[in-house]
């Protein structure tokens, strides 16, 4: 059976809205859902997280009542991980598990074995959704603990009937013509695909980098989805980050010849392409650590 999954990430809402570069970044979340008002036929709506830039229990509570608004309009539930800029204790609060029904209710299992980590799994049909978290307080790069990967390893011993997608914020891969995603990045990644070798992991939905990358890690293909905020501009030089406005979201095809599928949406902003702001590397990471 075919799935489609809507995918952002990145949302960066505030308790005003307004992410600590100035950006209105609920205006941005408004304006994308509002373009993508006319996609058929979707099964799940997927955040891999930095839902609020400012950690706050309100910043998290302006992104699910948009999100959960447009999943109920169609009956389908939404998933959320935990980023670099959110802190646990808001996240539980506000999103539980992470894991919504389309009216919603909490719906997701959390993982056995861990103490604050939000990590979880629920069901969509016949698809299992397990979703990681890979925030390592303080800092802008990712680290899956031991404890999850001993909980993945649990729930993949046996196939689901559709297959597993995993979302988390940090990718586990990197681009040569973005030297610093590799600092940013998952820092254990070896160590993700060993636990999902042989198993029925189809997809690694995850964020954070603000622009489309694709790649493998062991029997999966991984996608970085766009940030809804801002995206990054690789047409910048290799030695700065250059944010740019526009938000971009994915369209996730499962099931049919072609499966995985991507493709990224554009959201029809006047301001498109306008510089939000532009840094190194090194005070970009520095950046997200605050």
């Amino acid at each position: 059976m075919g799935h489609r999954i809507l995918h952002l990430s990145d949302t960066h809402v505030t308790a005003s809205g307004i992410d600590m570069d100035g950006v209105d970044a609920l205006a941005a979340l408004d304006g994308l859902l509002h373009d993508c008002r006319h996609l058929q036929d979707l099964d799940l709506v997927v955040v891999t997280g930095d839902i609020a830039d400012d950690a706050s229990v309100e910043g998290c509570a302006h992104v699910l009542d948009r999100v959960s608004g447009f999943a109920q309009a169609r009956g389908i539930p939404h998933v959320y991980t935990t980023g670099n800029h959110d802190r646990r204790p808001s996240f539980a609060t506000v999103l539980g598990s992470g894991h919504r029904d389309p009216d919603g209710a909490d719906t997701g299992r959390l993982l056995d074995g861990l103490d604050d980590e939000r990590a979880a799994v629920s069901h969509v049909g016949g698809l299992r959704v397990v979703t990681l978290d890979s925030l390592v307080p303080g800092s802008a790069h990712g680290h899956v603990s031991a404890a999850q990967l001993r909980a993945l390893t649990e729930v993949l011993s046996a196939p689901a009937p559709d297959g597993t997608v995993l979302a988390l914020h940090h990718p586990p891969l990197h681009s040569p013509t973005a030297p610093w995603t590799e600092s940013a990045g998952l820092h254990n990644r070896d160590e993700l695909a060993a636990a999902i070798e042989g198993t029925d992991v189809v997809a690694v939905l995850c964020g954070h980098f603000h622009l489309q990358l694709t790649g493998r890690l062991g029997p999966a293909t991984v996608w970085s989805t766009p940030g809804v905020v801002t995206r990054i501009d690789l047409t910048a030089p290799a030695h700065v980050v250059r944010a740019v406005r526009g938000a971009g979201a994915t369209v996730v095809e499962l099931g049919g010849p072609f499966s995985p599928s991507f493709h990224v949406l554009h959201a029809r902003d006047p301001r498109v392409g306008e510089e939000a702001y532009v840094a190194d590397p090194v005070t970009w990471a520095d950046a997200t650590e605050d």
